[in-house]
């Protein structure tokens, strides 16, 4: 996201907003199309980041279906790649305006936004938020007030090939980071490559520091830490000297640093296609490496990220977040239909997909996927639950971890400089 914060008064000199705008009722979205035309039409901006598949061709679906049923409503559709998106939208969130419908991941991006009074309440016009899952719902809430809906919720760990494990001799899943390193260097030996990197994308490494944070500090470190802005204590330095403990073993694949994620060759594309033992990754992994590359099938297997010895982090806190969305203020109120409709109406069809987790109370019975079974256990089992962290704290801030994390992996940065790098950030935010 971007390097510098926006105040709300800022935000609002720069638009002539103020904080009594009208709610859910129709104007022009962020590129002039949304709204109601003469005749009474009604079209609202959407914008996701459905780029690859399932959700490449079920979004389009599923917009389809809405149209088909309401014809008096046109859906203007524009799907991004994930960094891509997050430019866009923090050049247009700067220009004091939002899309009608915007992918949200909620935490301080979209705190920053409800401060600027760009975003919807939707508190009052939620009536159906108690058919979705109180863990779905929890990054999207802010002081009381909710301002997202979800339609995917799930965990950061590790994807793994199992027939790449048996070869190097490795005959479990690592519990510990020791255990971690150790499987490393048998996959090296065996002449396996150990990781898969998105290293150029930059996200796809601070999972790595973030959840050695939380094994190492504790889950309410990284809420302190963020709280009192400061990141300098031991067990972030920790983190980032574990996180050298791997770097330094090269476990990459060649050329990493200027690799995507899903990107021909990238991340996961080397994954699927059996060049690489292990991916961190979300509860996506195994939809993006089919599309980028190959699928895997029954030689794919999931672990939660390893305990750290000697850390007060529990293996049961989680990592992660889903995807949801948020309306501008202003908004169409079919643009609230719209996401019942995504949601609701259309849970089956997201699951059976296999790219997505349930929203929806009871819906986790419709999951057919092993991995994504094992996904939503540990989901379920988890005692402790953290945001990614460039998304639950502010733009800056977030921006900064995925930077000096990217440059800890690229060895420019020392575990120290990370920690006061993003201090610095915390306290310039």
């Amino acid at each position: 996201m971007a390097s510098t914060l926006t105040s709300r008064r800022s935000f609002l000199a720069l638009t002539g907003l103020t904080a009594l705008s009208v709610s859910l009722t129709a104007a022009c979205g962020a590129d002039g199309t949304g709204g109601t035309s003469a005749d009474g039409k009604v079209s609202f901006d959407w914008w996701n980041i459905a780029t690859t598949e399932p959700g490449k061709s079920l979004f389009p679906e599923i917009s389809a279906a809405y149209t088909s049923a309401h014809p008096n409503v046109a859906v203007h559709t524009t799907s991004l790649e994930n960094e891509a998106f997050k430019s866009k939208l923090t050049a247009t969130t700067s220009s004091g305006k939002l899309p009608d419908v915007f992918q949200t991941w909620g935490g301080g991006v979209l705190r920053q936004q409800v401060d600027a009074g760009l975003v919807e309440d939707l508190t009052d016009v939620l009536d159906w938020s108690s058919e979705l899952t109180t863990v779905s719902l929890e990054a999207y809430r802010i002081e009381g007030r909710t301002y997202g809906v979800p339609y995917d919720i799930g965990m950061v760990g590790f994807w793994y090939n199992k027939k790449l494990f048996a070869r190097a001799g490795i005959t479990a899943p690592p519990a510990t980071w020791a255990e971690l390193l150790d499987a490393v260097g048998k996959l090296k030996a065996a002449g396996i490559t150990p990781i898969a990197l998105a290293g150029k994308e930059k996200w796809p490494g601070h999972y790595y520091w973030a959840y050695l944070a939380m094994r190492v500090a504790g889950l309410p470190a990284l809420q302190q830490a963020a709280t009192g802005k400061d990141f300098t204590g031991a067990g972030f330095v920790q983190a980032g000297v574990h996180l050298k403990e791997l770097v330094d073993l090269q476990p990459f694949q060649p050329s990493f640093l200027g690799a995507g994620y899903a990107t021909p060759g990238g991340q996961a594309a080397t994954m699927g296609n059996g060049k690489a033992a292990m991916e961190l990754m979300g509860q996506w992994g195994p939809s993006v490496q089919k599309d980028a590359g190959a699928d895997l099938g029954a030689d794919l297997g999931f672990f939660p990220f390893p305990t750290v010895d000697g850390g007060v982090g529990k293996a049961t806190e989680v990592f992660g977040g889903g995807g949801g969305f948020a309306l501008r203020k202003g908004a169409p109120k079919e643009a609230l239909d719209f996401l019942r409709f995504f949601v609701l109406d259309n849970q089956a069809k997201l699951l059976a997909s296999n790219g997505y987790l349930p929203v929806v109370k009871g819906a986790e019975s419709g999951l057919t996927d092993a991995n994504k079974k094992v996904v939503a256990a540990s989901l379920a089992k988890a005692t402790g639950f953290q945001l990614f962290l460039d998304q639950a704290y502010p733009p800056a801030v977030g921006q900064e971890v995925n930077d000096s994390v990217a440059d800890l992996i690229a060895g420019e940065k020392t575990p120290e400089q990370v920690t006061a790098s993003i201090t610095e950030a915390a306290k310039s935010a």
